[in-house]
């Protein structure tokens, strides 16, 4: 007999085997819920780490404040699945929030998962900023890159980086020093810019920096190929209305509704929290040409 077979023998007359099998129900749930997305990613690089850049846009200082709300979400997110987080980079707001922040996250299928977060996300509320108490709009962007290994070759020629360091400005805590060990690297051909200022100095600066440039033009050149556009760049949409992928409704009712899919929750706060895996799993099925469950 199954120890599911036994809990569920007991669980009528015993209140610790009832508590045992609702836990074991869930745990099995959660199993085949991470089975079924799997099971919708078959890309090359699916498997892999994943490289993610947060960008505020539109909306001032409440966009900034929507980034670092981005950035708690995905590490929530994260942390509940079991993988690892790094964050590479970070840009501190004006007054409050972020300006961008890059992060690494480890674990089986980063990059298959949080490609489905990649474009602009919308909030809607009532700004902590205003005084007014008026409701603000405000934008932020995701972009997320496979971390390759060093089988996969990426050719960087040193007369196309141009590497600048400077003092770090972020709140790294311990880690960050006054001295120059920050690094910025220019890719010239692409335009494409990393930055690294987390580590314990410029060297391991670099070190992760040039890792994530090597991550951010491998997926510039496998864009090229699914789009046959010249670059990356070219096909990104503006930080601003009409482009998110997401709305993050605080107000005047509560509603987190994915514009690809249609699939919609009330629960703003469990979202922000990292509870996406629905939605990730909504999009991997809309994007396989599936039926999205009922709205």
């Amino acid at each position: 007999m199954s120890d599911a077979e036994v809990l569920f023998e007991f669980a009528e007359s015993d209140v610790d085997s009832a508590h045992e099998l609702e836990q074991l129900i869930k745990r099995l749930e959660r199993e085949v819920t991470a089975a079924e997305i799997q099971s919708l990613l078959s890309g090359e690089t699916d498997a892999n780490n994943a490289i993610c850049s947060i960008q505020s846009g539109a909306g001032g200082t409440d966009a900034q404040d929507f980034a670092q709300m981005l950035l708690r979400m995905y590490f929530r997110w994260a942390e509940r699945k079991g993988f690892k987080v790094e964050l590479i980079d970070e840009q501190p707001g004006s007054e409050a929030g972020l300006k961008s922040a890059t992060f690494r996250v480890e674990g089986d299928y980063a990059y298959g998962l949080l490609a489905t977060e990649a474009g602009v996300h919308r909030l809607v509320r009532i700004s902590p900023f205003n005084s007014g108490g008026s409701r603000e709009t405000s934008f932020a962007s995701m972009f997320v890159s496979p971390e390759i290994d060093e089988t996969i070759e990426v050719n960087i020629e040193d007369k196309d980086l141009r590497i600048d360091t400077y003092r770090s400005s972020g709140a790294g805590g311990q880690h960050v020093n006054v001295t120059d060990s920050a690094v910025r690297i220019t890719h010239l051909p692409t335009g494409i810019v990393v930055t690294c200022q987390n580590q314990r100095s410029q060297i391991q600066n670099r070190a992760v920096a040039m890792q994530v440039l090597r991550s951010k033009l491998y997926e510039l050149e496998l864009e090229k190929r699914r789009a046959g556009a010249a670059e990356l760049e070219a096909s990104k949409q503006d930080i601003s209305f009409g482009s998110q992928i997401r709305n993050y409704v605080l107000h005047p009712y509560r509603l987190v509704k994915d514009t690809r899919t249609k699939y919609e929750v009330s629960d703003v706060d469990a979202v922000l929290d990292g509870g996406i895996d629905d939605f990730i799993k909504e999009f991997l099925i809309f994007k396989k040409g599936g039926v999205s469950a009922p709205v």
